[in-house]
């Protein structure tokens, strides 16, 4: 099974020093030269959407291997490493954190019309990933990192994480789109995370009947919708249902649902997709199909390293930074002779990754 999924890491700030990062973006330069080389861009799509190997990606360039920063950090590194080497590899990084999220879109119709990609299906990919993880899948966790890689051919994979001041963690969510055949039915195929949390979950299966009652509620004149969700502000909930009636305004609902009357959305997807659904619209809809219409969705979460230079914080010892450039240096001449025929460095690289493998 793809290991596409979930992480959840503790809550950390600041930066990675200078001279570290720069290290990064050269190791993780001649790395991501070395995979699209030897094994091509799907490849490299696969591991980036593999949470373990991304993490182990994040030790192998000595950022603190338990920091919520290595999502942004190594994200980071990978797009500034890559810079000006779009073209030759064929593999594009949009996104980023804080308001560089939002410019997603036009990154990726910059790539494209440069390259003459259509960018309709990757942006409808990159908004729809994003919408799922903040309002179909309400975890606690608030979005503010968001970054999409794709290809001319070879699909995409995006790599976003979500913030919880509460608990201070942050969880990291992978998308890979070969993997994913509906946006709406468990697109993250395995999760790892050392705890589970009460979870509005729209992606199970179990939501099935939730999601039409949605999508229907939202067809709906609002008028009908908002008047029973008002009357629910007294309700008495029982234990196990965590959504929270005081946070839903139906003021604002209504607004809301007047733009989904309008629009007819044919179903959740279409729902989800509109501007100005998020999480607190579909909270309210999931609230009204299970009290009203006897829907109840998933409150199932669904949430189911190693070291070769140091870690920023001297865990488990300092970045040797002797060692750290050596690596790049290695990685780089290797390329570098496998592009004149001479690849015996690169093949001892793949049979030393083969002996790791199997003991």
């Amino acid at each position: 099974m793809p290991k596409t999924g979930i992480a959840t890491l503790p809550l950390h700030y600041g930066k990675a020093p200078q001279w570290l990062f720069r290290r990064m973006s050269l190791l993780a330069r001649e790395i991501m030269i070395a995979m699209v080389t030897e094994f091509g861009r799907k490849y490299c799509l696969r591991k980036l959407s593999d949470p373990y190997w991304f993490q182990a990606l994040g030790c192998i360039l000595g950022f603190d291997w338990h920091s919520s920063g290595i999502t942004t950090t190594v994200t980071g590194a990978l797009k500034e490493g890559l810079k000006g080497l779009e073209s030759e590899l064929g593999i594009f990084i949009a996104g980023g954190k804080g308001s560089v999220s939002r410019k997603t879109p036009e990154h990726i119709l910059h790539y494209s019309n440069i390259h003459s990609i259509d960018p309709d299906p990757f942006i409808y990919a990159s908004r729809m990933s994003a919408k799922v993880d903040n309002a179909a899948v309400q975890d606690g966790y608030t979005l503010y990192h968001h970054v999409f890689i794709f290809t001319p051919s070879d699909g995409w994979a995006v790599i976003q994480q979500g913030m919880n001041q509460t608990d201070r963690t942050a969880r990291r969510y992978h998308w890979f789109s070969e993997t994913v055949n509906n946006f709406l039915i468990e697109p993250h195929s395995a999760i790892c995370c050392d705890k589970k949390a009460p979870t509005l979950n729209l992606t199970s299966p179990e939501s099935s009947a939730t999601k039409n009652v949605c999508a229907e509620l939202s067809r709906k004149n609002p008028e009908k919708t908002v008047r029973e969700l008002s009357r629910m502000q007294n309700l008495m909930l029982t234990k196990r249902h965590h959504i929270e009636t005081s946070d839903i305004q139906p003021e604002k609902l209504h607004r809301i649902l007047l733009t989904t009357y309008a629009r007819q959305p044919e179903n959740f997807e279409r729902l989800l997709s509109m501007k100005g659904v998020g999480p607190k619209t579909i909270r309210a809809l999931s609230l009204v199909a299970e009290l009203l219409y006897d829907s109840a969705p998933s409150y199932r979460d669904p949430a189911r390293f190693s070291f070769a230079h140091g870690g920023k914080d001297g865990i488990p010892y300092p970045v040797d930074r002797e060692t750290y450039d050596r690596t790049i240096d290695v990685l780089r001449k290797a390329i570098e002779s496998s592009k004149i025929g001479n690849n015996e460095q690169m093949k001892a690289i793949k049979r030393l990754s083969g002996y790791f493998v199997d003991i």
